[in-house]
């Protein structure tokens, strides 16, 4: 089992820039395939980013990709999201989750195929 804490979250102007952060505890990050899902108010949990365990495989939504970067540093047990052009409509509880599996380079697009998630942390962009 993980347990992971995000942090990083906060209020933004459009255009500027935020870096969520996610800490996982235990020995075994490496086995787990990571990604970050937000939920605005009154929308369902949508995929933003996924990283495989090794971290040589990503993956974005259609509507984060050249403005996310998803990145993990196994040592540390942390994953992080860059995001760059913050949009108004990328306002949303932004939620690190993290799935164990066998395979190295595998990633996964779906919100229900993760296992152990974050609290959540707060992304409001507005002027």
């Amino acid at each position: 089992q993980v347990q992971l804490v995000e942090s990083g979250g906060g209020l933004v102007q459009p255009g500027g820039s935020l870096r969520l952060s996610c800490v996982a505890s235990g020995r075994t990050f490496s086995s787990y395939a990571m990604g970050w899902v937000r939920q605005a108010p009154g929308k369902e949990r949508e995929f933003v980013a996924a990283i495989s365990r090794g971290g040589g495989t990503t993956g974005y939504a259609d509507s984060v990709k050249g403005r996310f970067a998803i990145a993990r540093d196994n040592a540390k047990n942390t994953v992080h999201l860059q995001m760059n052009s913050l949009k108004l409509e990328d306002t949303a509880v932004y939620y690190c989750a993290a799935k164990p599996t066998l395979d190295y380079s595998n990633t996964y697009y779906s919100p229900a195929m993760y296992d152990y998630w974050g609290q959540g942390t707060q992304v409001t962009v507005s002027s």
